[in-house]
């Protein structure tokens, strides 16, 4: 043989028990693979198992049978059923026609009024009135569809549906892969579940998990209650839960939406916890909650938002409020009111009457704001810092707790507590509780002051216009010449004072019967006939503009209030 010299020429120092036992080994290998490609080429090859008729038309149709009735095809585990069919056997290929039924062991089942088969790409191309039917759970329908074997991929591009126990997804386009359950959907993609519709343009779904990873914009749609919109993330259409990234939001009917970087929601129990710019809006009541991280529960309407956290109120569209906190708590609060319902009533003495009344408690709710630490409010008419607040929306107040101080205008205003009454979107009047002082500075070391227990600061159209001290006021005022020269100090004591403000200047200022004052000259006074024993001044703390909510400047050291208060047992013990 050619080669074998080709060898021996080559292999010239070798001896002839080698050269032998070289070639005896190259011819077995020879054999090997020729047995193997033999053998594989047997399991790859399509085989007629069934037909009532065979023919041939070697003028129209050369080397292809043409079989009627009842035809069966083999291919390795695979069985294909069809009326009638090109067999091309030299091309390891067929065309079957009507009633086609593909069947590949027990977990995949095809259906079609048309098929096309090659043996050797393993290619199954399914036309007309396709279904596809995985694992007895998941149907794929279709116009036009292609079924890899040995990928294992089936996949369509003219529109179709995928079934399954829970979801009906259509597309233009998809792919589903049985060995993972995994679909891919392009194009005009729906998701009609019972309970919810979702819509996008592509699509990664789990048959299986019954999860749809969201790959671009999305939005699910809950009819008449909720709206979620993502660009990535995934949903579990079963038990609907999800985690959104990238911007996400959901949309609720009753005007509450919820935004942030990333959201974990449960829709089942209405619990959504947000990181990253998290944005809380209720445009009914006309509130958003601000922050990094947080929480909300639908069903009861309470959560929280920390890290950076904010409140603005714009239900007053001249006016907003912003307030920050370590930490702000939203909750709704129950309560009942009485109500008579009249059924049938007529009108006696202005008094509803009823010839059947039904008189019940009615449950309602209202909302409720809480705030802990470093809290600082600003708005245009009105600023305050505190530590901890509790607005009331049933009552629309705000109550400062912990060294509260609020400005309006030049006036600051502190107390033990600060209760501020909104009415019609505008601050009322402010109420101060225990060691309450109002100051105004005058000049560089000028203030006015006005001090007591309890403390009523009335304001019109955004400014403080009366000041209602009652018990235990004293004062402390910077009376002036014409010319604007300071008179001295005059410093008074009462039960009761009422300070009148006109411009934001002292008007005049009315003192109870049972008063006492003393005008000492200015060059004479000591700090301590210029300054109340509760007065500090801490402008340096003040919001000038919304942005100064998030700064922390040190707090001015405050007097030692139960220092004061015993000061103050301690005179009016003397005074009795």
């Amino acid at each position: 043989m050619a080669w074998m010299r080709f060898s021996i020429s080559r292999l010239g120092t070798l001896s002839c028990l080698e050269l032998v036992f070289r070639e005896f080994k190259y011819i077995l290998l020879a054999i090997g693979c020729g047995l193997w490609a033999v053998g594989s080429m047997a399991q790859s090859m399509v085989f007629l198992e069934h037909s009532e008729t065979l023919s041939f038309d070697e003028a129209r149709l050369p080397d292809v049978q043409i079989l009627k009735g009842n035809v069966c095809f083999r291919h390795d585990s695979v069985l294909m059923y069809c009326d009638s069919a090109y067999f091309f056997e030299k091309k390891n290929s067929l065309h079957a026609f009507g009633h086609v039924h593909l069947l590949q062991g027990d977990s995949i089942e095809g259906f079609g009024d048309v098929l096309y088969y090659n043996g050797d790409t393993k290619l199954a191309r399914f036309r007309k009135r396709v279904k596809l039917i995985h694992d007895k759970t998941t149907t794929l329908l279709t116009d036009s569809l292609n079924y890899d074997r040995a990928r294992n991929i089936a996949y369509y591009f003219s529109g179709g549906t995928i079934e399954d126990s829970l979801n009906v997804l259509t597309s233009r386009k998809g792919h589903y892969t049985p060995d993972n359950h995994q679909a891919i959907f392009r194009g005009e993609v729906e998701l009609v579940n019972p309970k919810f519709v979702l819509t996008a343009d592509t699509l990664y779904y789990n048959t299986e998990t019954y999860q749809a990873d969201i790959v671009g914009p999305t939005q699910i749609i809950y009819e008449e209650e909720t709206t979620i919109l993502s660009s990535n993330g995934w949903y579990n259409t079963q038990t609907e839960k999800s985690q959104l990234l990238d911007r996400s939001r959901i949309i609720h009917s009753d005007g509450k939406t919820l935004t942030g970087d990333t959201i974990y929601y449960d829709k089942a129990i209405g619990f959504g916890q947000v990181f990253g710019h998290m944005q809380s809006t209720d445009s009914t009541n006309q509130k958003t909650l601000y922050g990094n991280k947080g929480e909300v529960w639908e069903h009861s309407n309470n959560g929280y938002v920390t890290d950076s956290a904010m409140v603005v109120d714009w239900s007053d569209s001249t006016m907003y409020t912003y307030m920050h906190a370590d930490t702000l708590f939203t909750e709704e609060i129950p309560y009942q009111i009485f109500q008579l319902i009249p059924k049938d009533s007529i009108l006696v003495d202005s008094v509803w009457q009823a010839q059947a009344p039904d008189t019940l408690w009615k449950d309602t709710s209202y909302q409720q704001l809480r705030a802990y630490y470093h809290v600082r409010i600003y708005r245009e008419d009105m600023q305050s810092v505190c530590d901890s607040v509790r607005y009331h929306g049933r009552d629309s107040i705000i109550s400062l707790y912990g060294n509260p101080v609020c400005w309006n205008g030049s006036n600051q205003v502190s107390a033990d507590s600060i209760h501020i009454y909104i009415r019609n979107g505008e601050i009322d009047y402010l109420h101060g509780i225990g060691n309450t002082i109002a100051i105004k500075q005058e000049g560089a070391e000028e203030f006015d002051q006005l001090a007591g227990k309890e403390m009523l600061a009335h304001v019109r159209d955004g400014d403080i216009y009366l000041i209602d001290v009652n018990g235990n006021a004293e004062t402390v005022f910077y009376p002036r010449e014409e010319d604007g020269t300071y008179i001295g100090v005059n410093k008074t004591q009462s039960s009761f004072v009422k300070l009148y403000l006109e411009n934001r200047q002292i008007h005049h200022v009315v003192f109870t019967t049972s008063s006492s004052g003393v005008m000492i000259p200015l060059n004479q006074a000591t700090k301590e006939e210029r300054y109340l024993t509760t007065f500090f001044w801490a402008e340096q703390e003040r919001p000038q503009r919304p942005g100064d909510i998030f700064l922390h400047p040190e707090r001015t050291p405050r007097p030692n209030a139960a220092a004061v208060s015993a000061s103050a047992e301690d005179e009016e013990e003397e005074e009795e």
